[in-house]
């Protein structure tokens, strides 16, 4: 089997989250409050947070649509939910465009929400931040069996490569689990609060790389066998 060779589009997004980091990493250690500005609410990094979730997002819808009536429903549906859940994402990270629109938040969400704003992840519920427990914790570990565990059972198992295949999961490539490693261990070396705001960016540009060029991207064309 030849080597995997990398698309324009992957070489550039690489790249991109590269010199976000660099940029981050400089401003950290040059001057603290133009750090905070760039990662800063509707800052830069996160706007690039959300075109990498949206980019997933369209990707999957597009697949979708592609795939109807070519796919089994189970495929398409895990299609249109990753869809879903990537558009969900984006709209969460600016609060719906409530800061950019003006809108003022609801009272339950201003009595209930750590940062009084329109979002879910930011919900407080029992004195238990839903950010820290769903989107941090239960995340991290899901995203921690999806980027090392599946990978390896999709190359050892022939039943769970042909179920993940059925079920129109893309299967993440080396070279992005080592991206998505090496993302995690250069954001955490930023001993400031906001160096999540890093990490959020890095993993929505990589997980559109995993979506749009996964290891059993044949899967997602449409001259291939149905599934």
């Amino acid at each position: 089997m030849s080597a995997y060779k990398l698309s324009a589009i992957e070489k550039i997004i690489i790249a991109l989250v590269l010199v976000i980091l660099l940029i981050g990493y400089f401003l950290f250690y040059t001057n603290l409050s133009a750090f905070v500005i760039y990662v800063e609410e509707d800052g830069t990094v996160e706007w690039l947070t959300v075109v990498g979730l949206m980019l997933g997002c369209i990707v999957s819808f597009s697949r979708f649509f592609k795939l109807l009536r070519r796919r089994n429903w189970w495929f398409l549906t895990v299609t249109f939910l990753l869809g879903l859940m990537l558009f969900f994402a984006s709209g969460e990270e600016i609060s719906w465009g409530q800061r950019i629109l003006g809108i003022k938040s609801p009272e339950f969400f201003q009595k209930n929400n750590a940062q009084h704003e329109t979002n879910i992840h930011n919900l407080i519920v029992d004195n238990v931040k839903l950010n820290k427990l769903v989107f941090s914790v239960m995340l991290s570990i899901g995203m921690a069996i999806y980027l090392l565990l599946v990978p390896i059972l999709f190359e050892k198992s022939k039943k769970i490569k042909a179920f993940l295949n059925y079920s129109g999961v893309p299967v993440p490539r080396l070279y992005q689990v080592i991206s998505f490693v090496a993302l995690i261990i250069l954001t955490s070396l930023l001993r400031h609060e906001k160096n999540a705001e890093l990490l959020e960016c890095g993993t929505g540009l990589l997980f559109f790389l995993i979506i749009r060029y996964p290891r059993n991207e044949p899967i997602f064309e449409t001259n291939t066998i149905r599934a």
